[in-house]
């Protein structure tokens, strides 16, 4: 084991336990804000699969 990966682990734990300066992370935080990219990734794709869906439904009620 390196030094750096013990040191980084030592930081890691300090931040999950409150203990470091603000605007630092913990880990379920990092881990929600994971899945919250990816649901907000999911959601852009299924709105742009709406608009096309709108769009070409709305063609076909012109003829």
């Amino acid at each position: 084991m390196s030094p750096e990966s013990l040191r980084g682990w030592v930081k890691r734990d300090r931040i999950d336990r409150g203990e470091s300066g603000a605007g630092e992370l913990t880990s379920a935080e990092r881990e929600e804000l994971k899945q919250l990219r990816r649901q907000n990734v999911e959601q852009q794709k299924t709105i742009e699969i709406l608009k096309k869906a709108a769009a070409f439904f709305a063609q076909d009620s012109d003829r």
